[in-house]
């Protein structure tokens, strides 16, 4: 059995507490990223880096000089805009750390700083223990559209009420509207096994954000 180092049980006690500490400092730790490509199985960068977290916006500093920041998309856990505007959102590794999903990468942060990660998991496969599960959200009666595609332009096959439990899958910025702060979700629902589309305003997502 592995044992686990005492800098790794201090790191994820700190990341634990992200977000909920009302200091004036950002929370900042010691951490080791993977970057890859949008679609690529290779990694095109890994090291230490920095991740920072404050009201839920999130920086991280590459020793390259690069730094990505993200901040949160209204009080939809999990999604961002990055430094240029562009959709982001995060997903769990459980206790290994979190990951990143950008426009044209994934960054994997892992707690453990140690370059001798064991086990990566694959960056376009879902991460085991990881889905995020939310309801949907609308008037009591409502019946929400679920589409084909991330716009309201696409087709609508079926719909789902109020309280259907969904698992989130990815999501995209939504093109619909110039300067929307909404996202699109691409969801299966849990019951039926069916899946689509659903507007980010129609989801209320798990508060954890993973």
């Amino acid at each position: 059995m592995i044992k686990v180092s005492r800098f790794f049980v201090a790191t994820t006690l700190a990341i634990a507490s992200l977000g909920f500490a009302g200091s004036v400092k950002a929370d900042t730790v010691q951490a080791r990223c993977d970057i890859y490509p949008k679609g690529s199985d290779r990694v095109k960068s890994s090291g230490p880096c920095m991740f920072s977290q404050r009201q839920g916006y999130v920086g991280i500093q590459l020793p390259n000089g690069k730094r990505y920041d993200l901040s949160p998309v209204g009080n939809q856990p999990g999604n961002y805009r990055d430094q240029n505007g562009r959709a982001a959102y995060r997903e769990g590794m459980g206790e290994q750390g979190q990951i990143f999903r950008l426009s044209n990468e994934s960054i994997f942060v892992y707690w453990n700083s140690s370059d001798n990660q064991t086990t990566r998991p694959s960056p376009n496969r879902p991460v085991p223990g990881s889905r995020r599960i939310g309801t949907l959200t609308a008037s009591p009666g409502s019946r929400i559209n679920v589409r084909s595609g991330p716009s309201i332009n696409t087709r609508s096959p079926h719909y789902g009420v109020p309280g259907d439990r969904i698992e989130i899958i990815r999501c995209v910025q939504d093109q619909d509207t110039t300067g929307s702060n909404l996202n699109w979700c691409n969801v299966r629902f849990v019951q039926s096994q069916a899946t689509g589309w659903v507007r980010s305003d129609f989801i209320d997502f798990p508060s954890d954000g993973l």
